[in-house]
This record gives C-alpha cells, sequence and structure tokens, in this order.
C-alpha cells in the first residue's frame, strides 16, 4: 500500500456539494482516506478570478501505481464535470493534484512527483503543514513546516470553520 497526499481544489459551483462528492469518489475508485485537513479559502494564484477557491489535503491509501492514481484522480475531475481549456491556470470546478505518493520523485511529461510547484503555493502548503508539518519532501529534504516558513507566496489562505 501506498500513502498519497492529494490536493483538492475549486472555484466553481457549490464547493460544498462537489468536495463531498470528489471525497466519496476518491474513497471508491483510490483507497481509505487516513487524513484531511480543513478547507481553505484561498486567493486564485497565477490568474485573475472573482471567484474564491477552496483547498483542501487528504492523505490516503492506494493499492494503485502513480499512473494508475493519476487515471484515477482524471477521471474523478471529469465525473465531476471539470473541463480542461487551454490555459494552465483557470477558474474550476475540481483538481485533484498528486502531492506525494510515498517517497517516490517521478519526472514524466504527464506527471511530476513530488508536485513541482508545491514550495510556492501557501494554498498547497497550509492545508499541508495541518496534516503532515514533519513530513520530509523527498526532493528537498525539508519538512512541510519548514517549506511554509519559506514560502514567499503572499496570497490569502484562510481555514474555514468546520
Amino acid at each position: 500500500m501506498a500513502k498519497v497526499f492529494l490536493l483538492l481544489g475549486g472555484n466553481l459551483g457549490n464547493k460544498k456539494v462537489i468536495f463531498n462528492q470528489a471525497l466519496a469518489l476518491l474513497e471508491e475508485a483510490v483507497g481509505k482516506i487516513e487524513q484531511q485537513s480543513a478547507i481553505y479559502e484561498t486567493e486564485p494564484w497565477g490568474f485573475e478570478s472573482e471567484d474564491l477557491f477552496w483547498n483542501q489535503v487528504v492523505v490516503l491509501e492506494t493499492r494503485l501505481d502513480a499512473d494508475s492514481l493519476l487515471q484515477e484522480t482524471q477521471q474523478i475531475e471529469y465525473q465531476l464535470g471539470r473541463v480542461r481549456h487551454g490555459a494552465q491556470y483557470s477558474s474550476r470546478l475540481i483538481d485533484l493534484d498528486i502531492l506525494f505518493y510515498d517517497q517516490l520523485i517521478l519526472n514524466q511529461p504527464r506527471l511530476e512527483i513530488p508536485h513541482p510547484r508545491m514550495g510556492e503555493r501557501r494554498f498547497v502548503l497550509e492545508p499541508l503543514a495541518e496534516i503532515a508539518p514533519d513530513f520530509i519532501h523527498p526532493a528537498s529534504k525539508k519538512t512541510i513546516a519548514q517549506l511554509l516558513a519559506e514560502c514567499t507566496d503572499q496570497l490569502a489562505v484562510k481555514k474555514l470553520d468546520a
């Protein structure tokens, strides 16, 4: 069994319903959710939008290999109405990013693990630090708490009440 960290994100539609559906589909197709952070409301990163994002990190145990995990997360996005646009960053109903897969370091055209830009993004590091502050990033060899302390991203990240 592999331990994987995933980031859920989205800023369109009924975010509460979509996140609950995504969590249920992840448990059905990927594996048991072992931990989940609070939901954080965040400003868009890399583009302008009136709609704030919700972000949440979950930790799952899975029997899937990394490529199969990517296929399943993309299938869940599709099931929940995600439409991929040409622009790299845009508003979306749901986005499921693979942050870590055990201690795997993978650099393929379709999949990079650990997620290559997580250290630049407070909206990833805040929920990740909530549930795994001492987890060591396999490439940088820094803890998540260290990466958060060094992050220069100034965009607002606010923990929502339960």
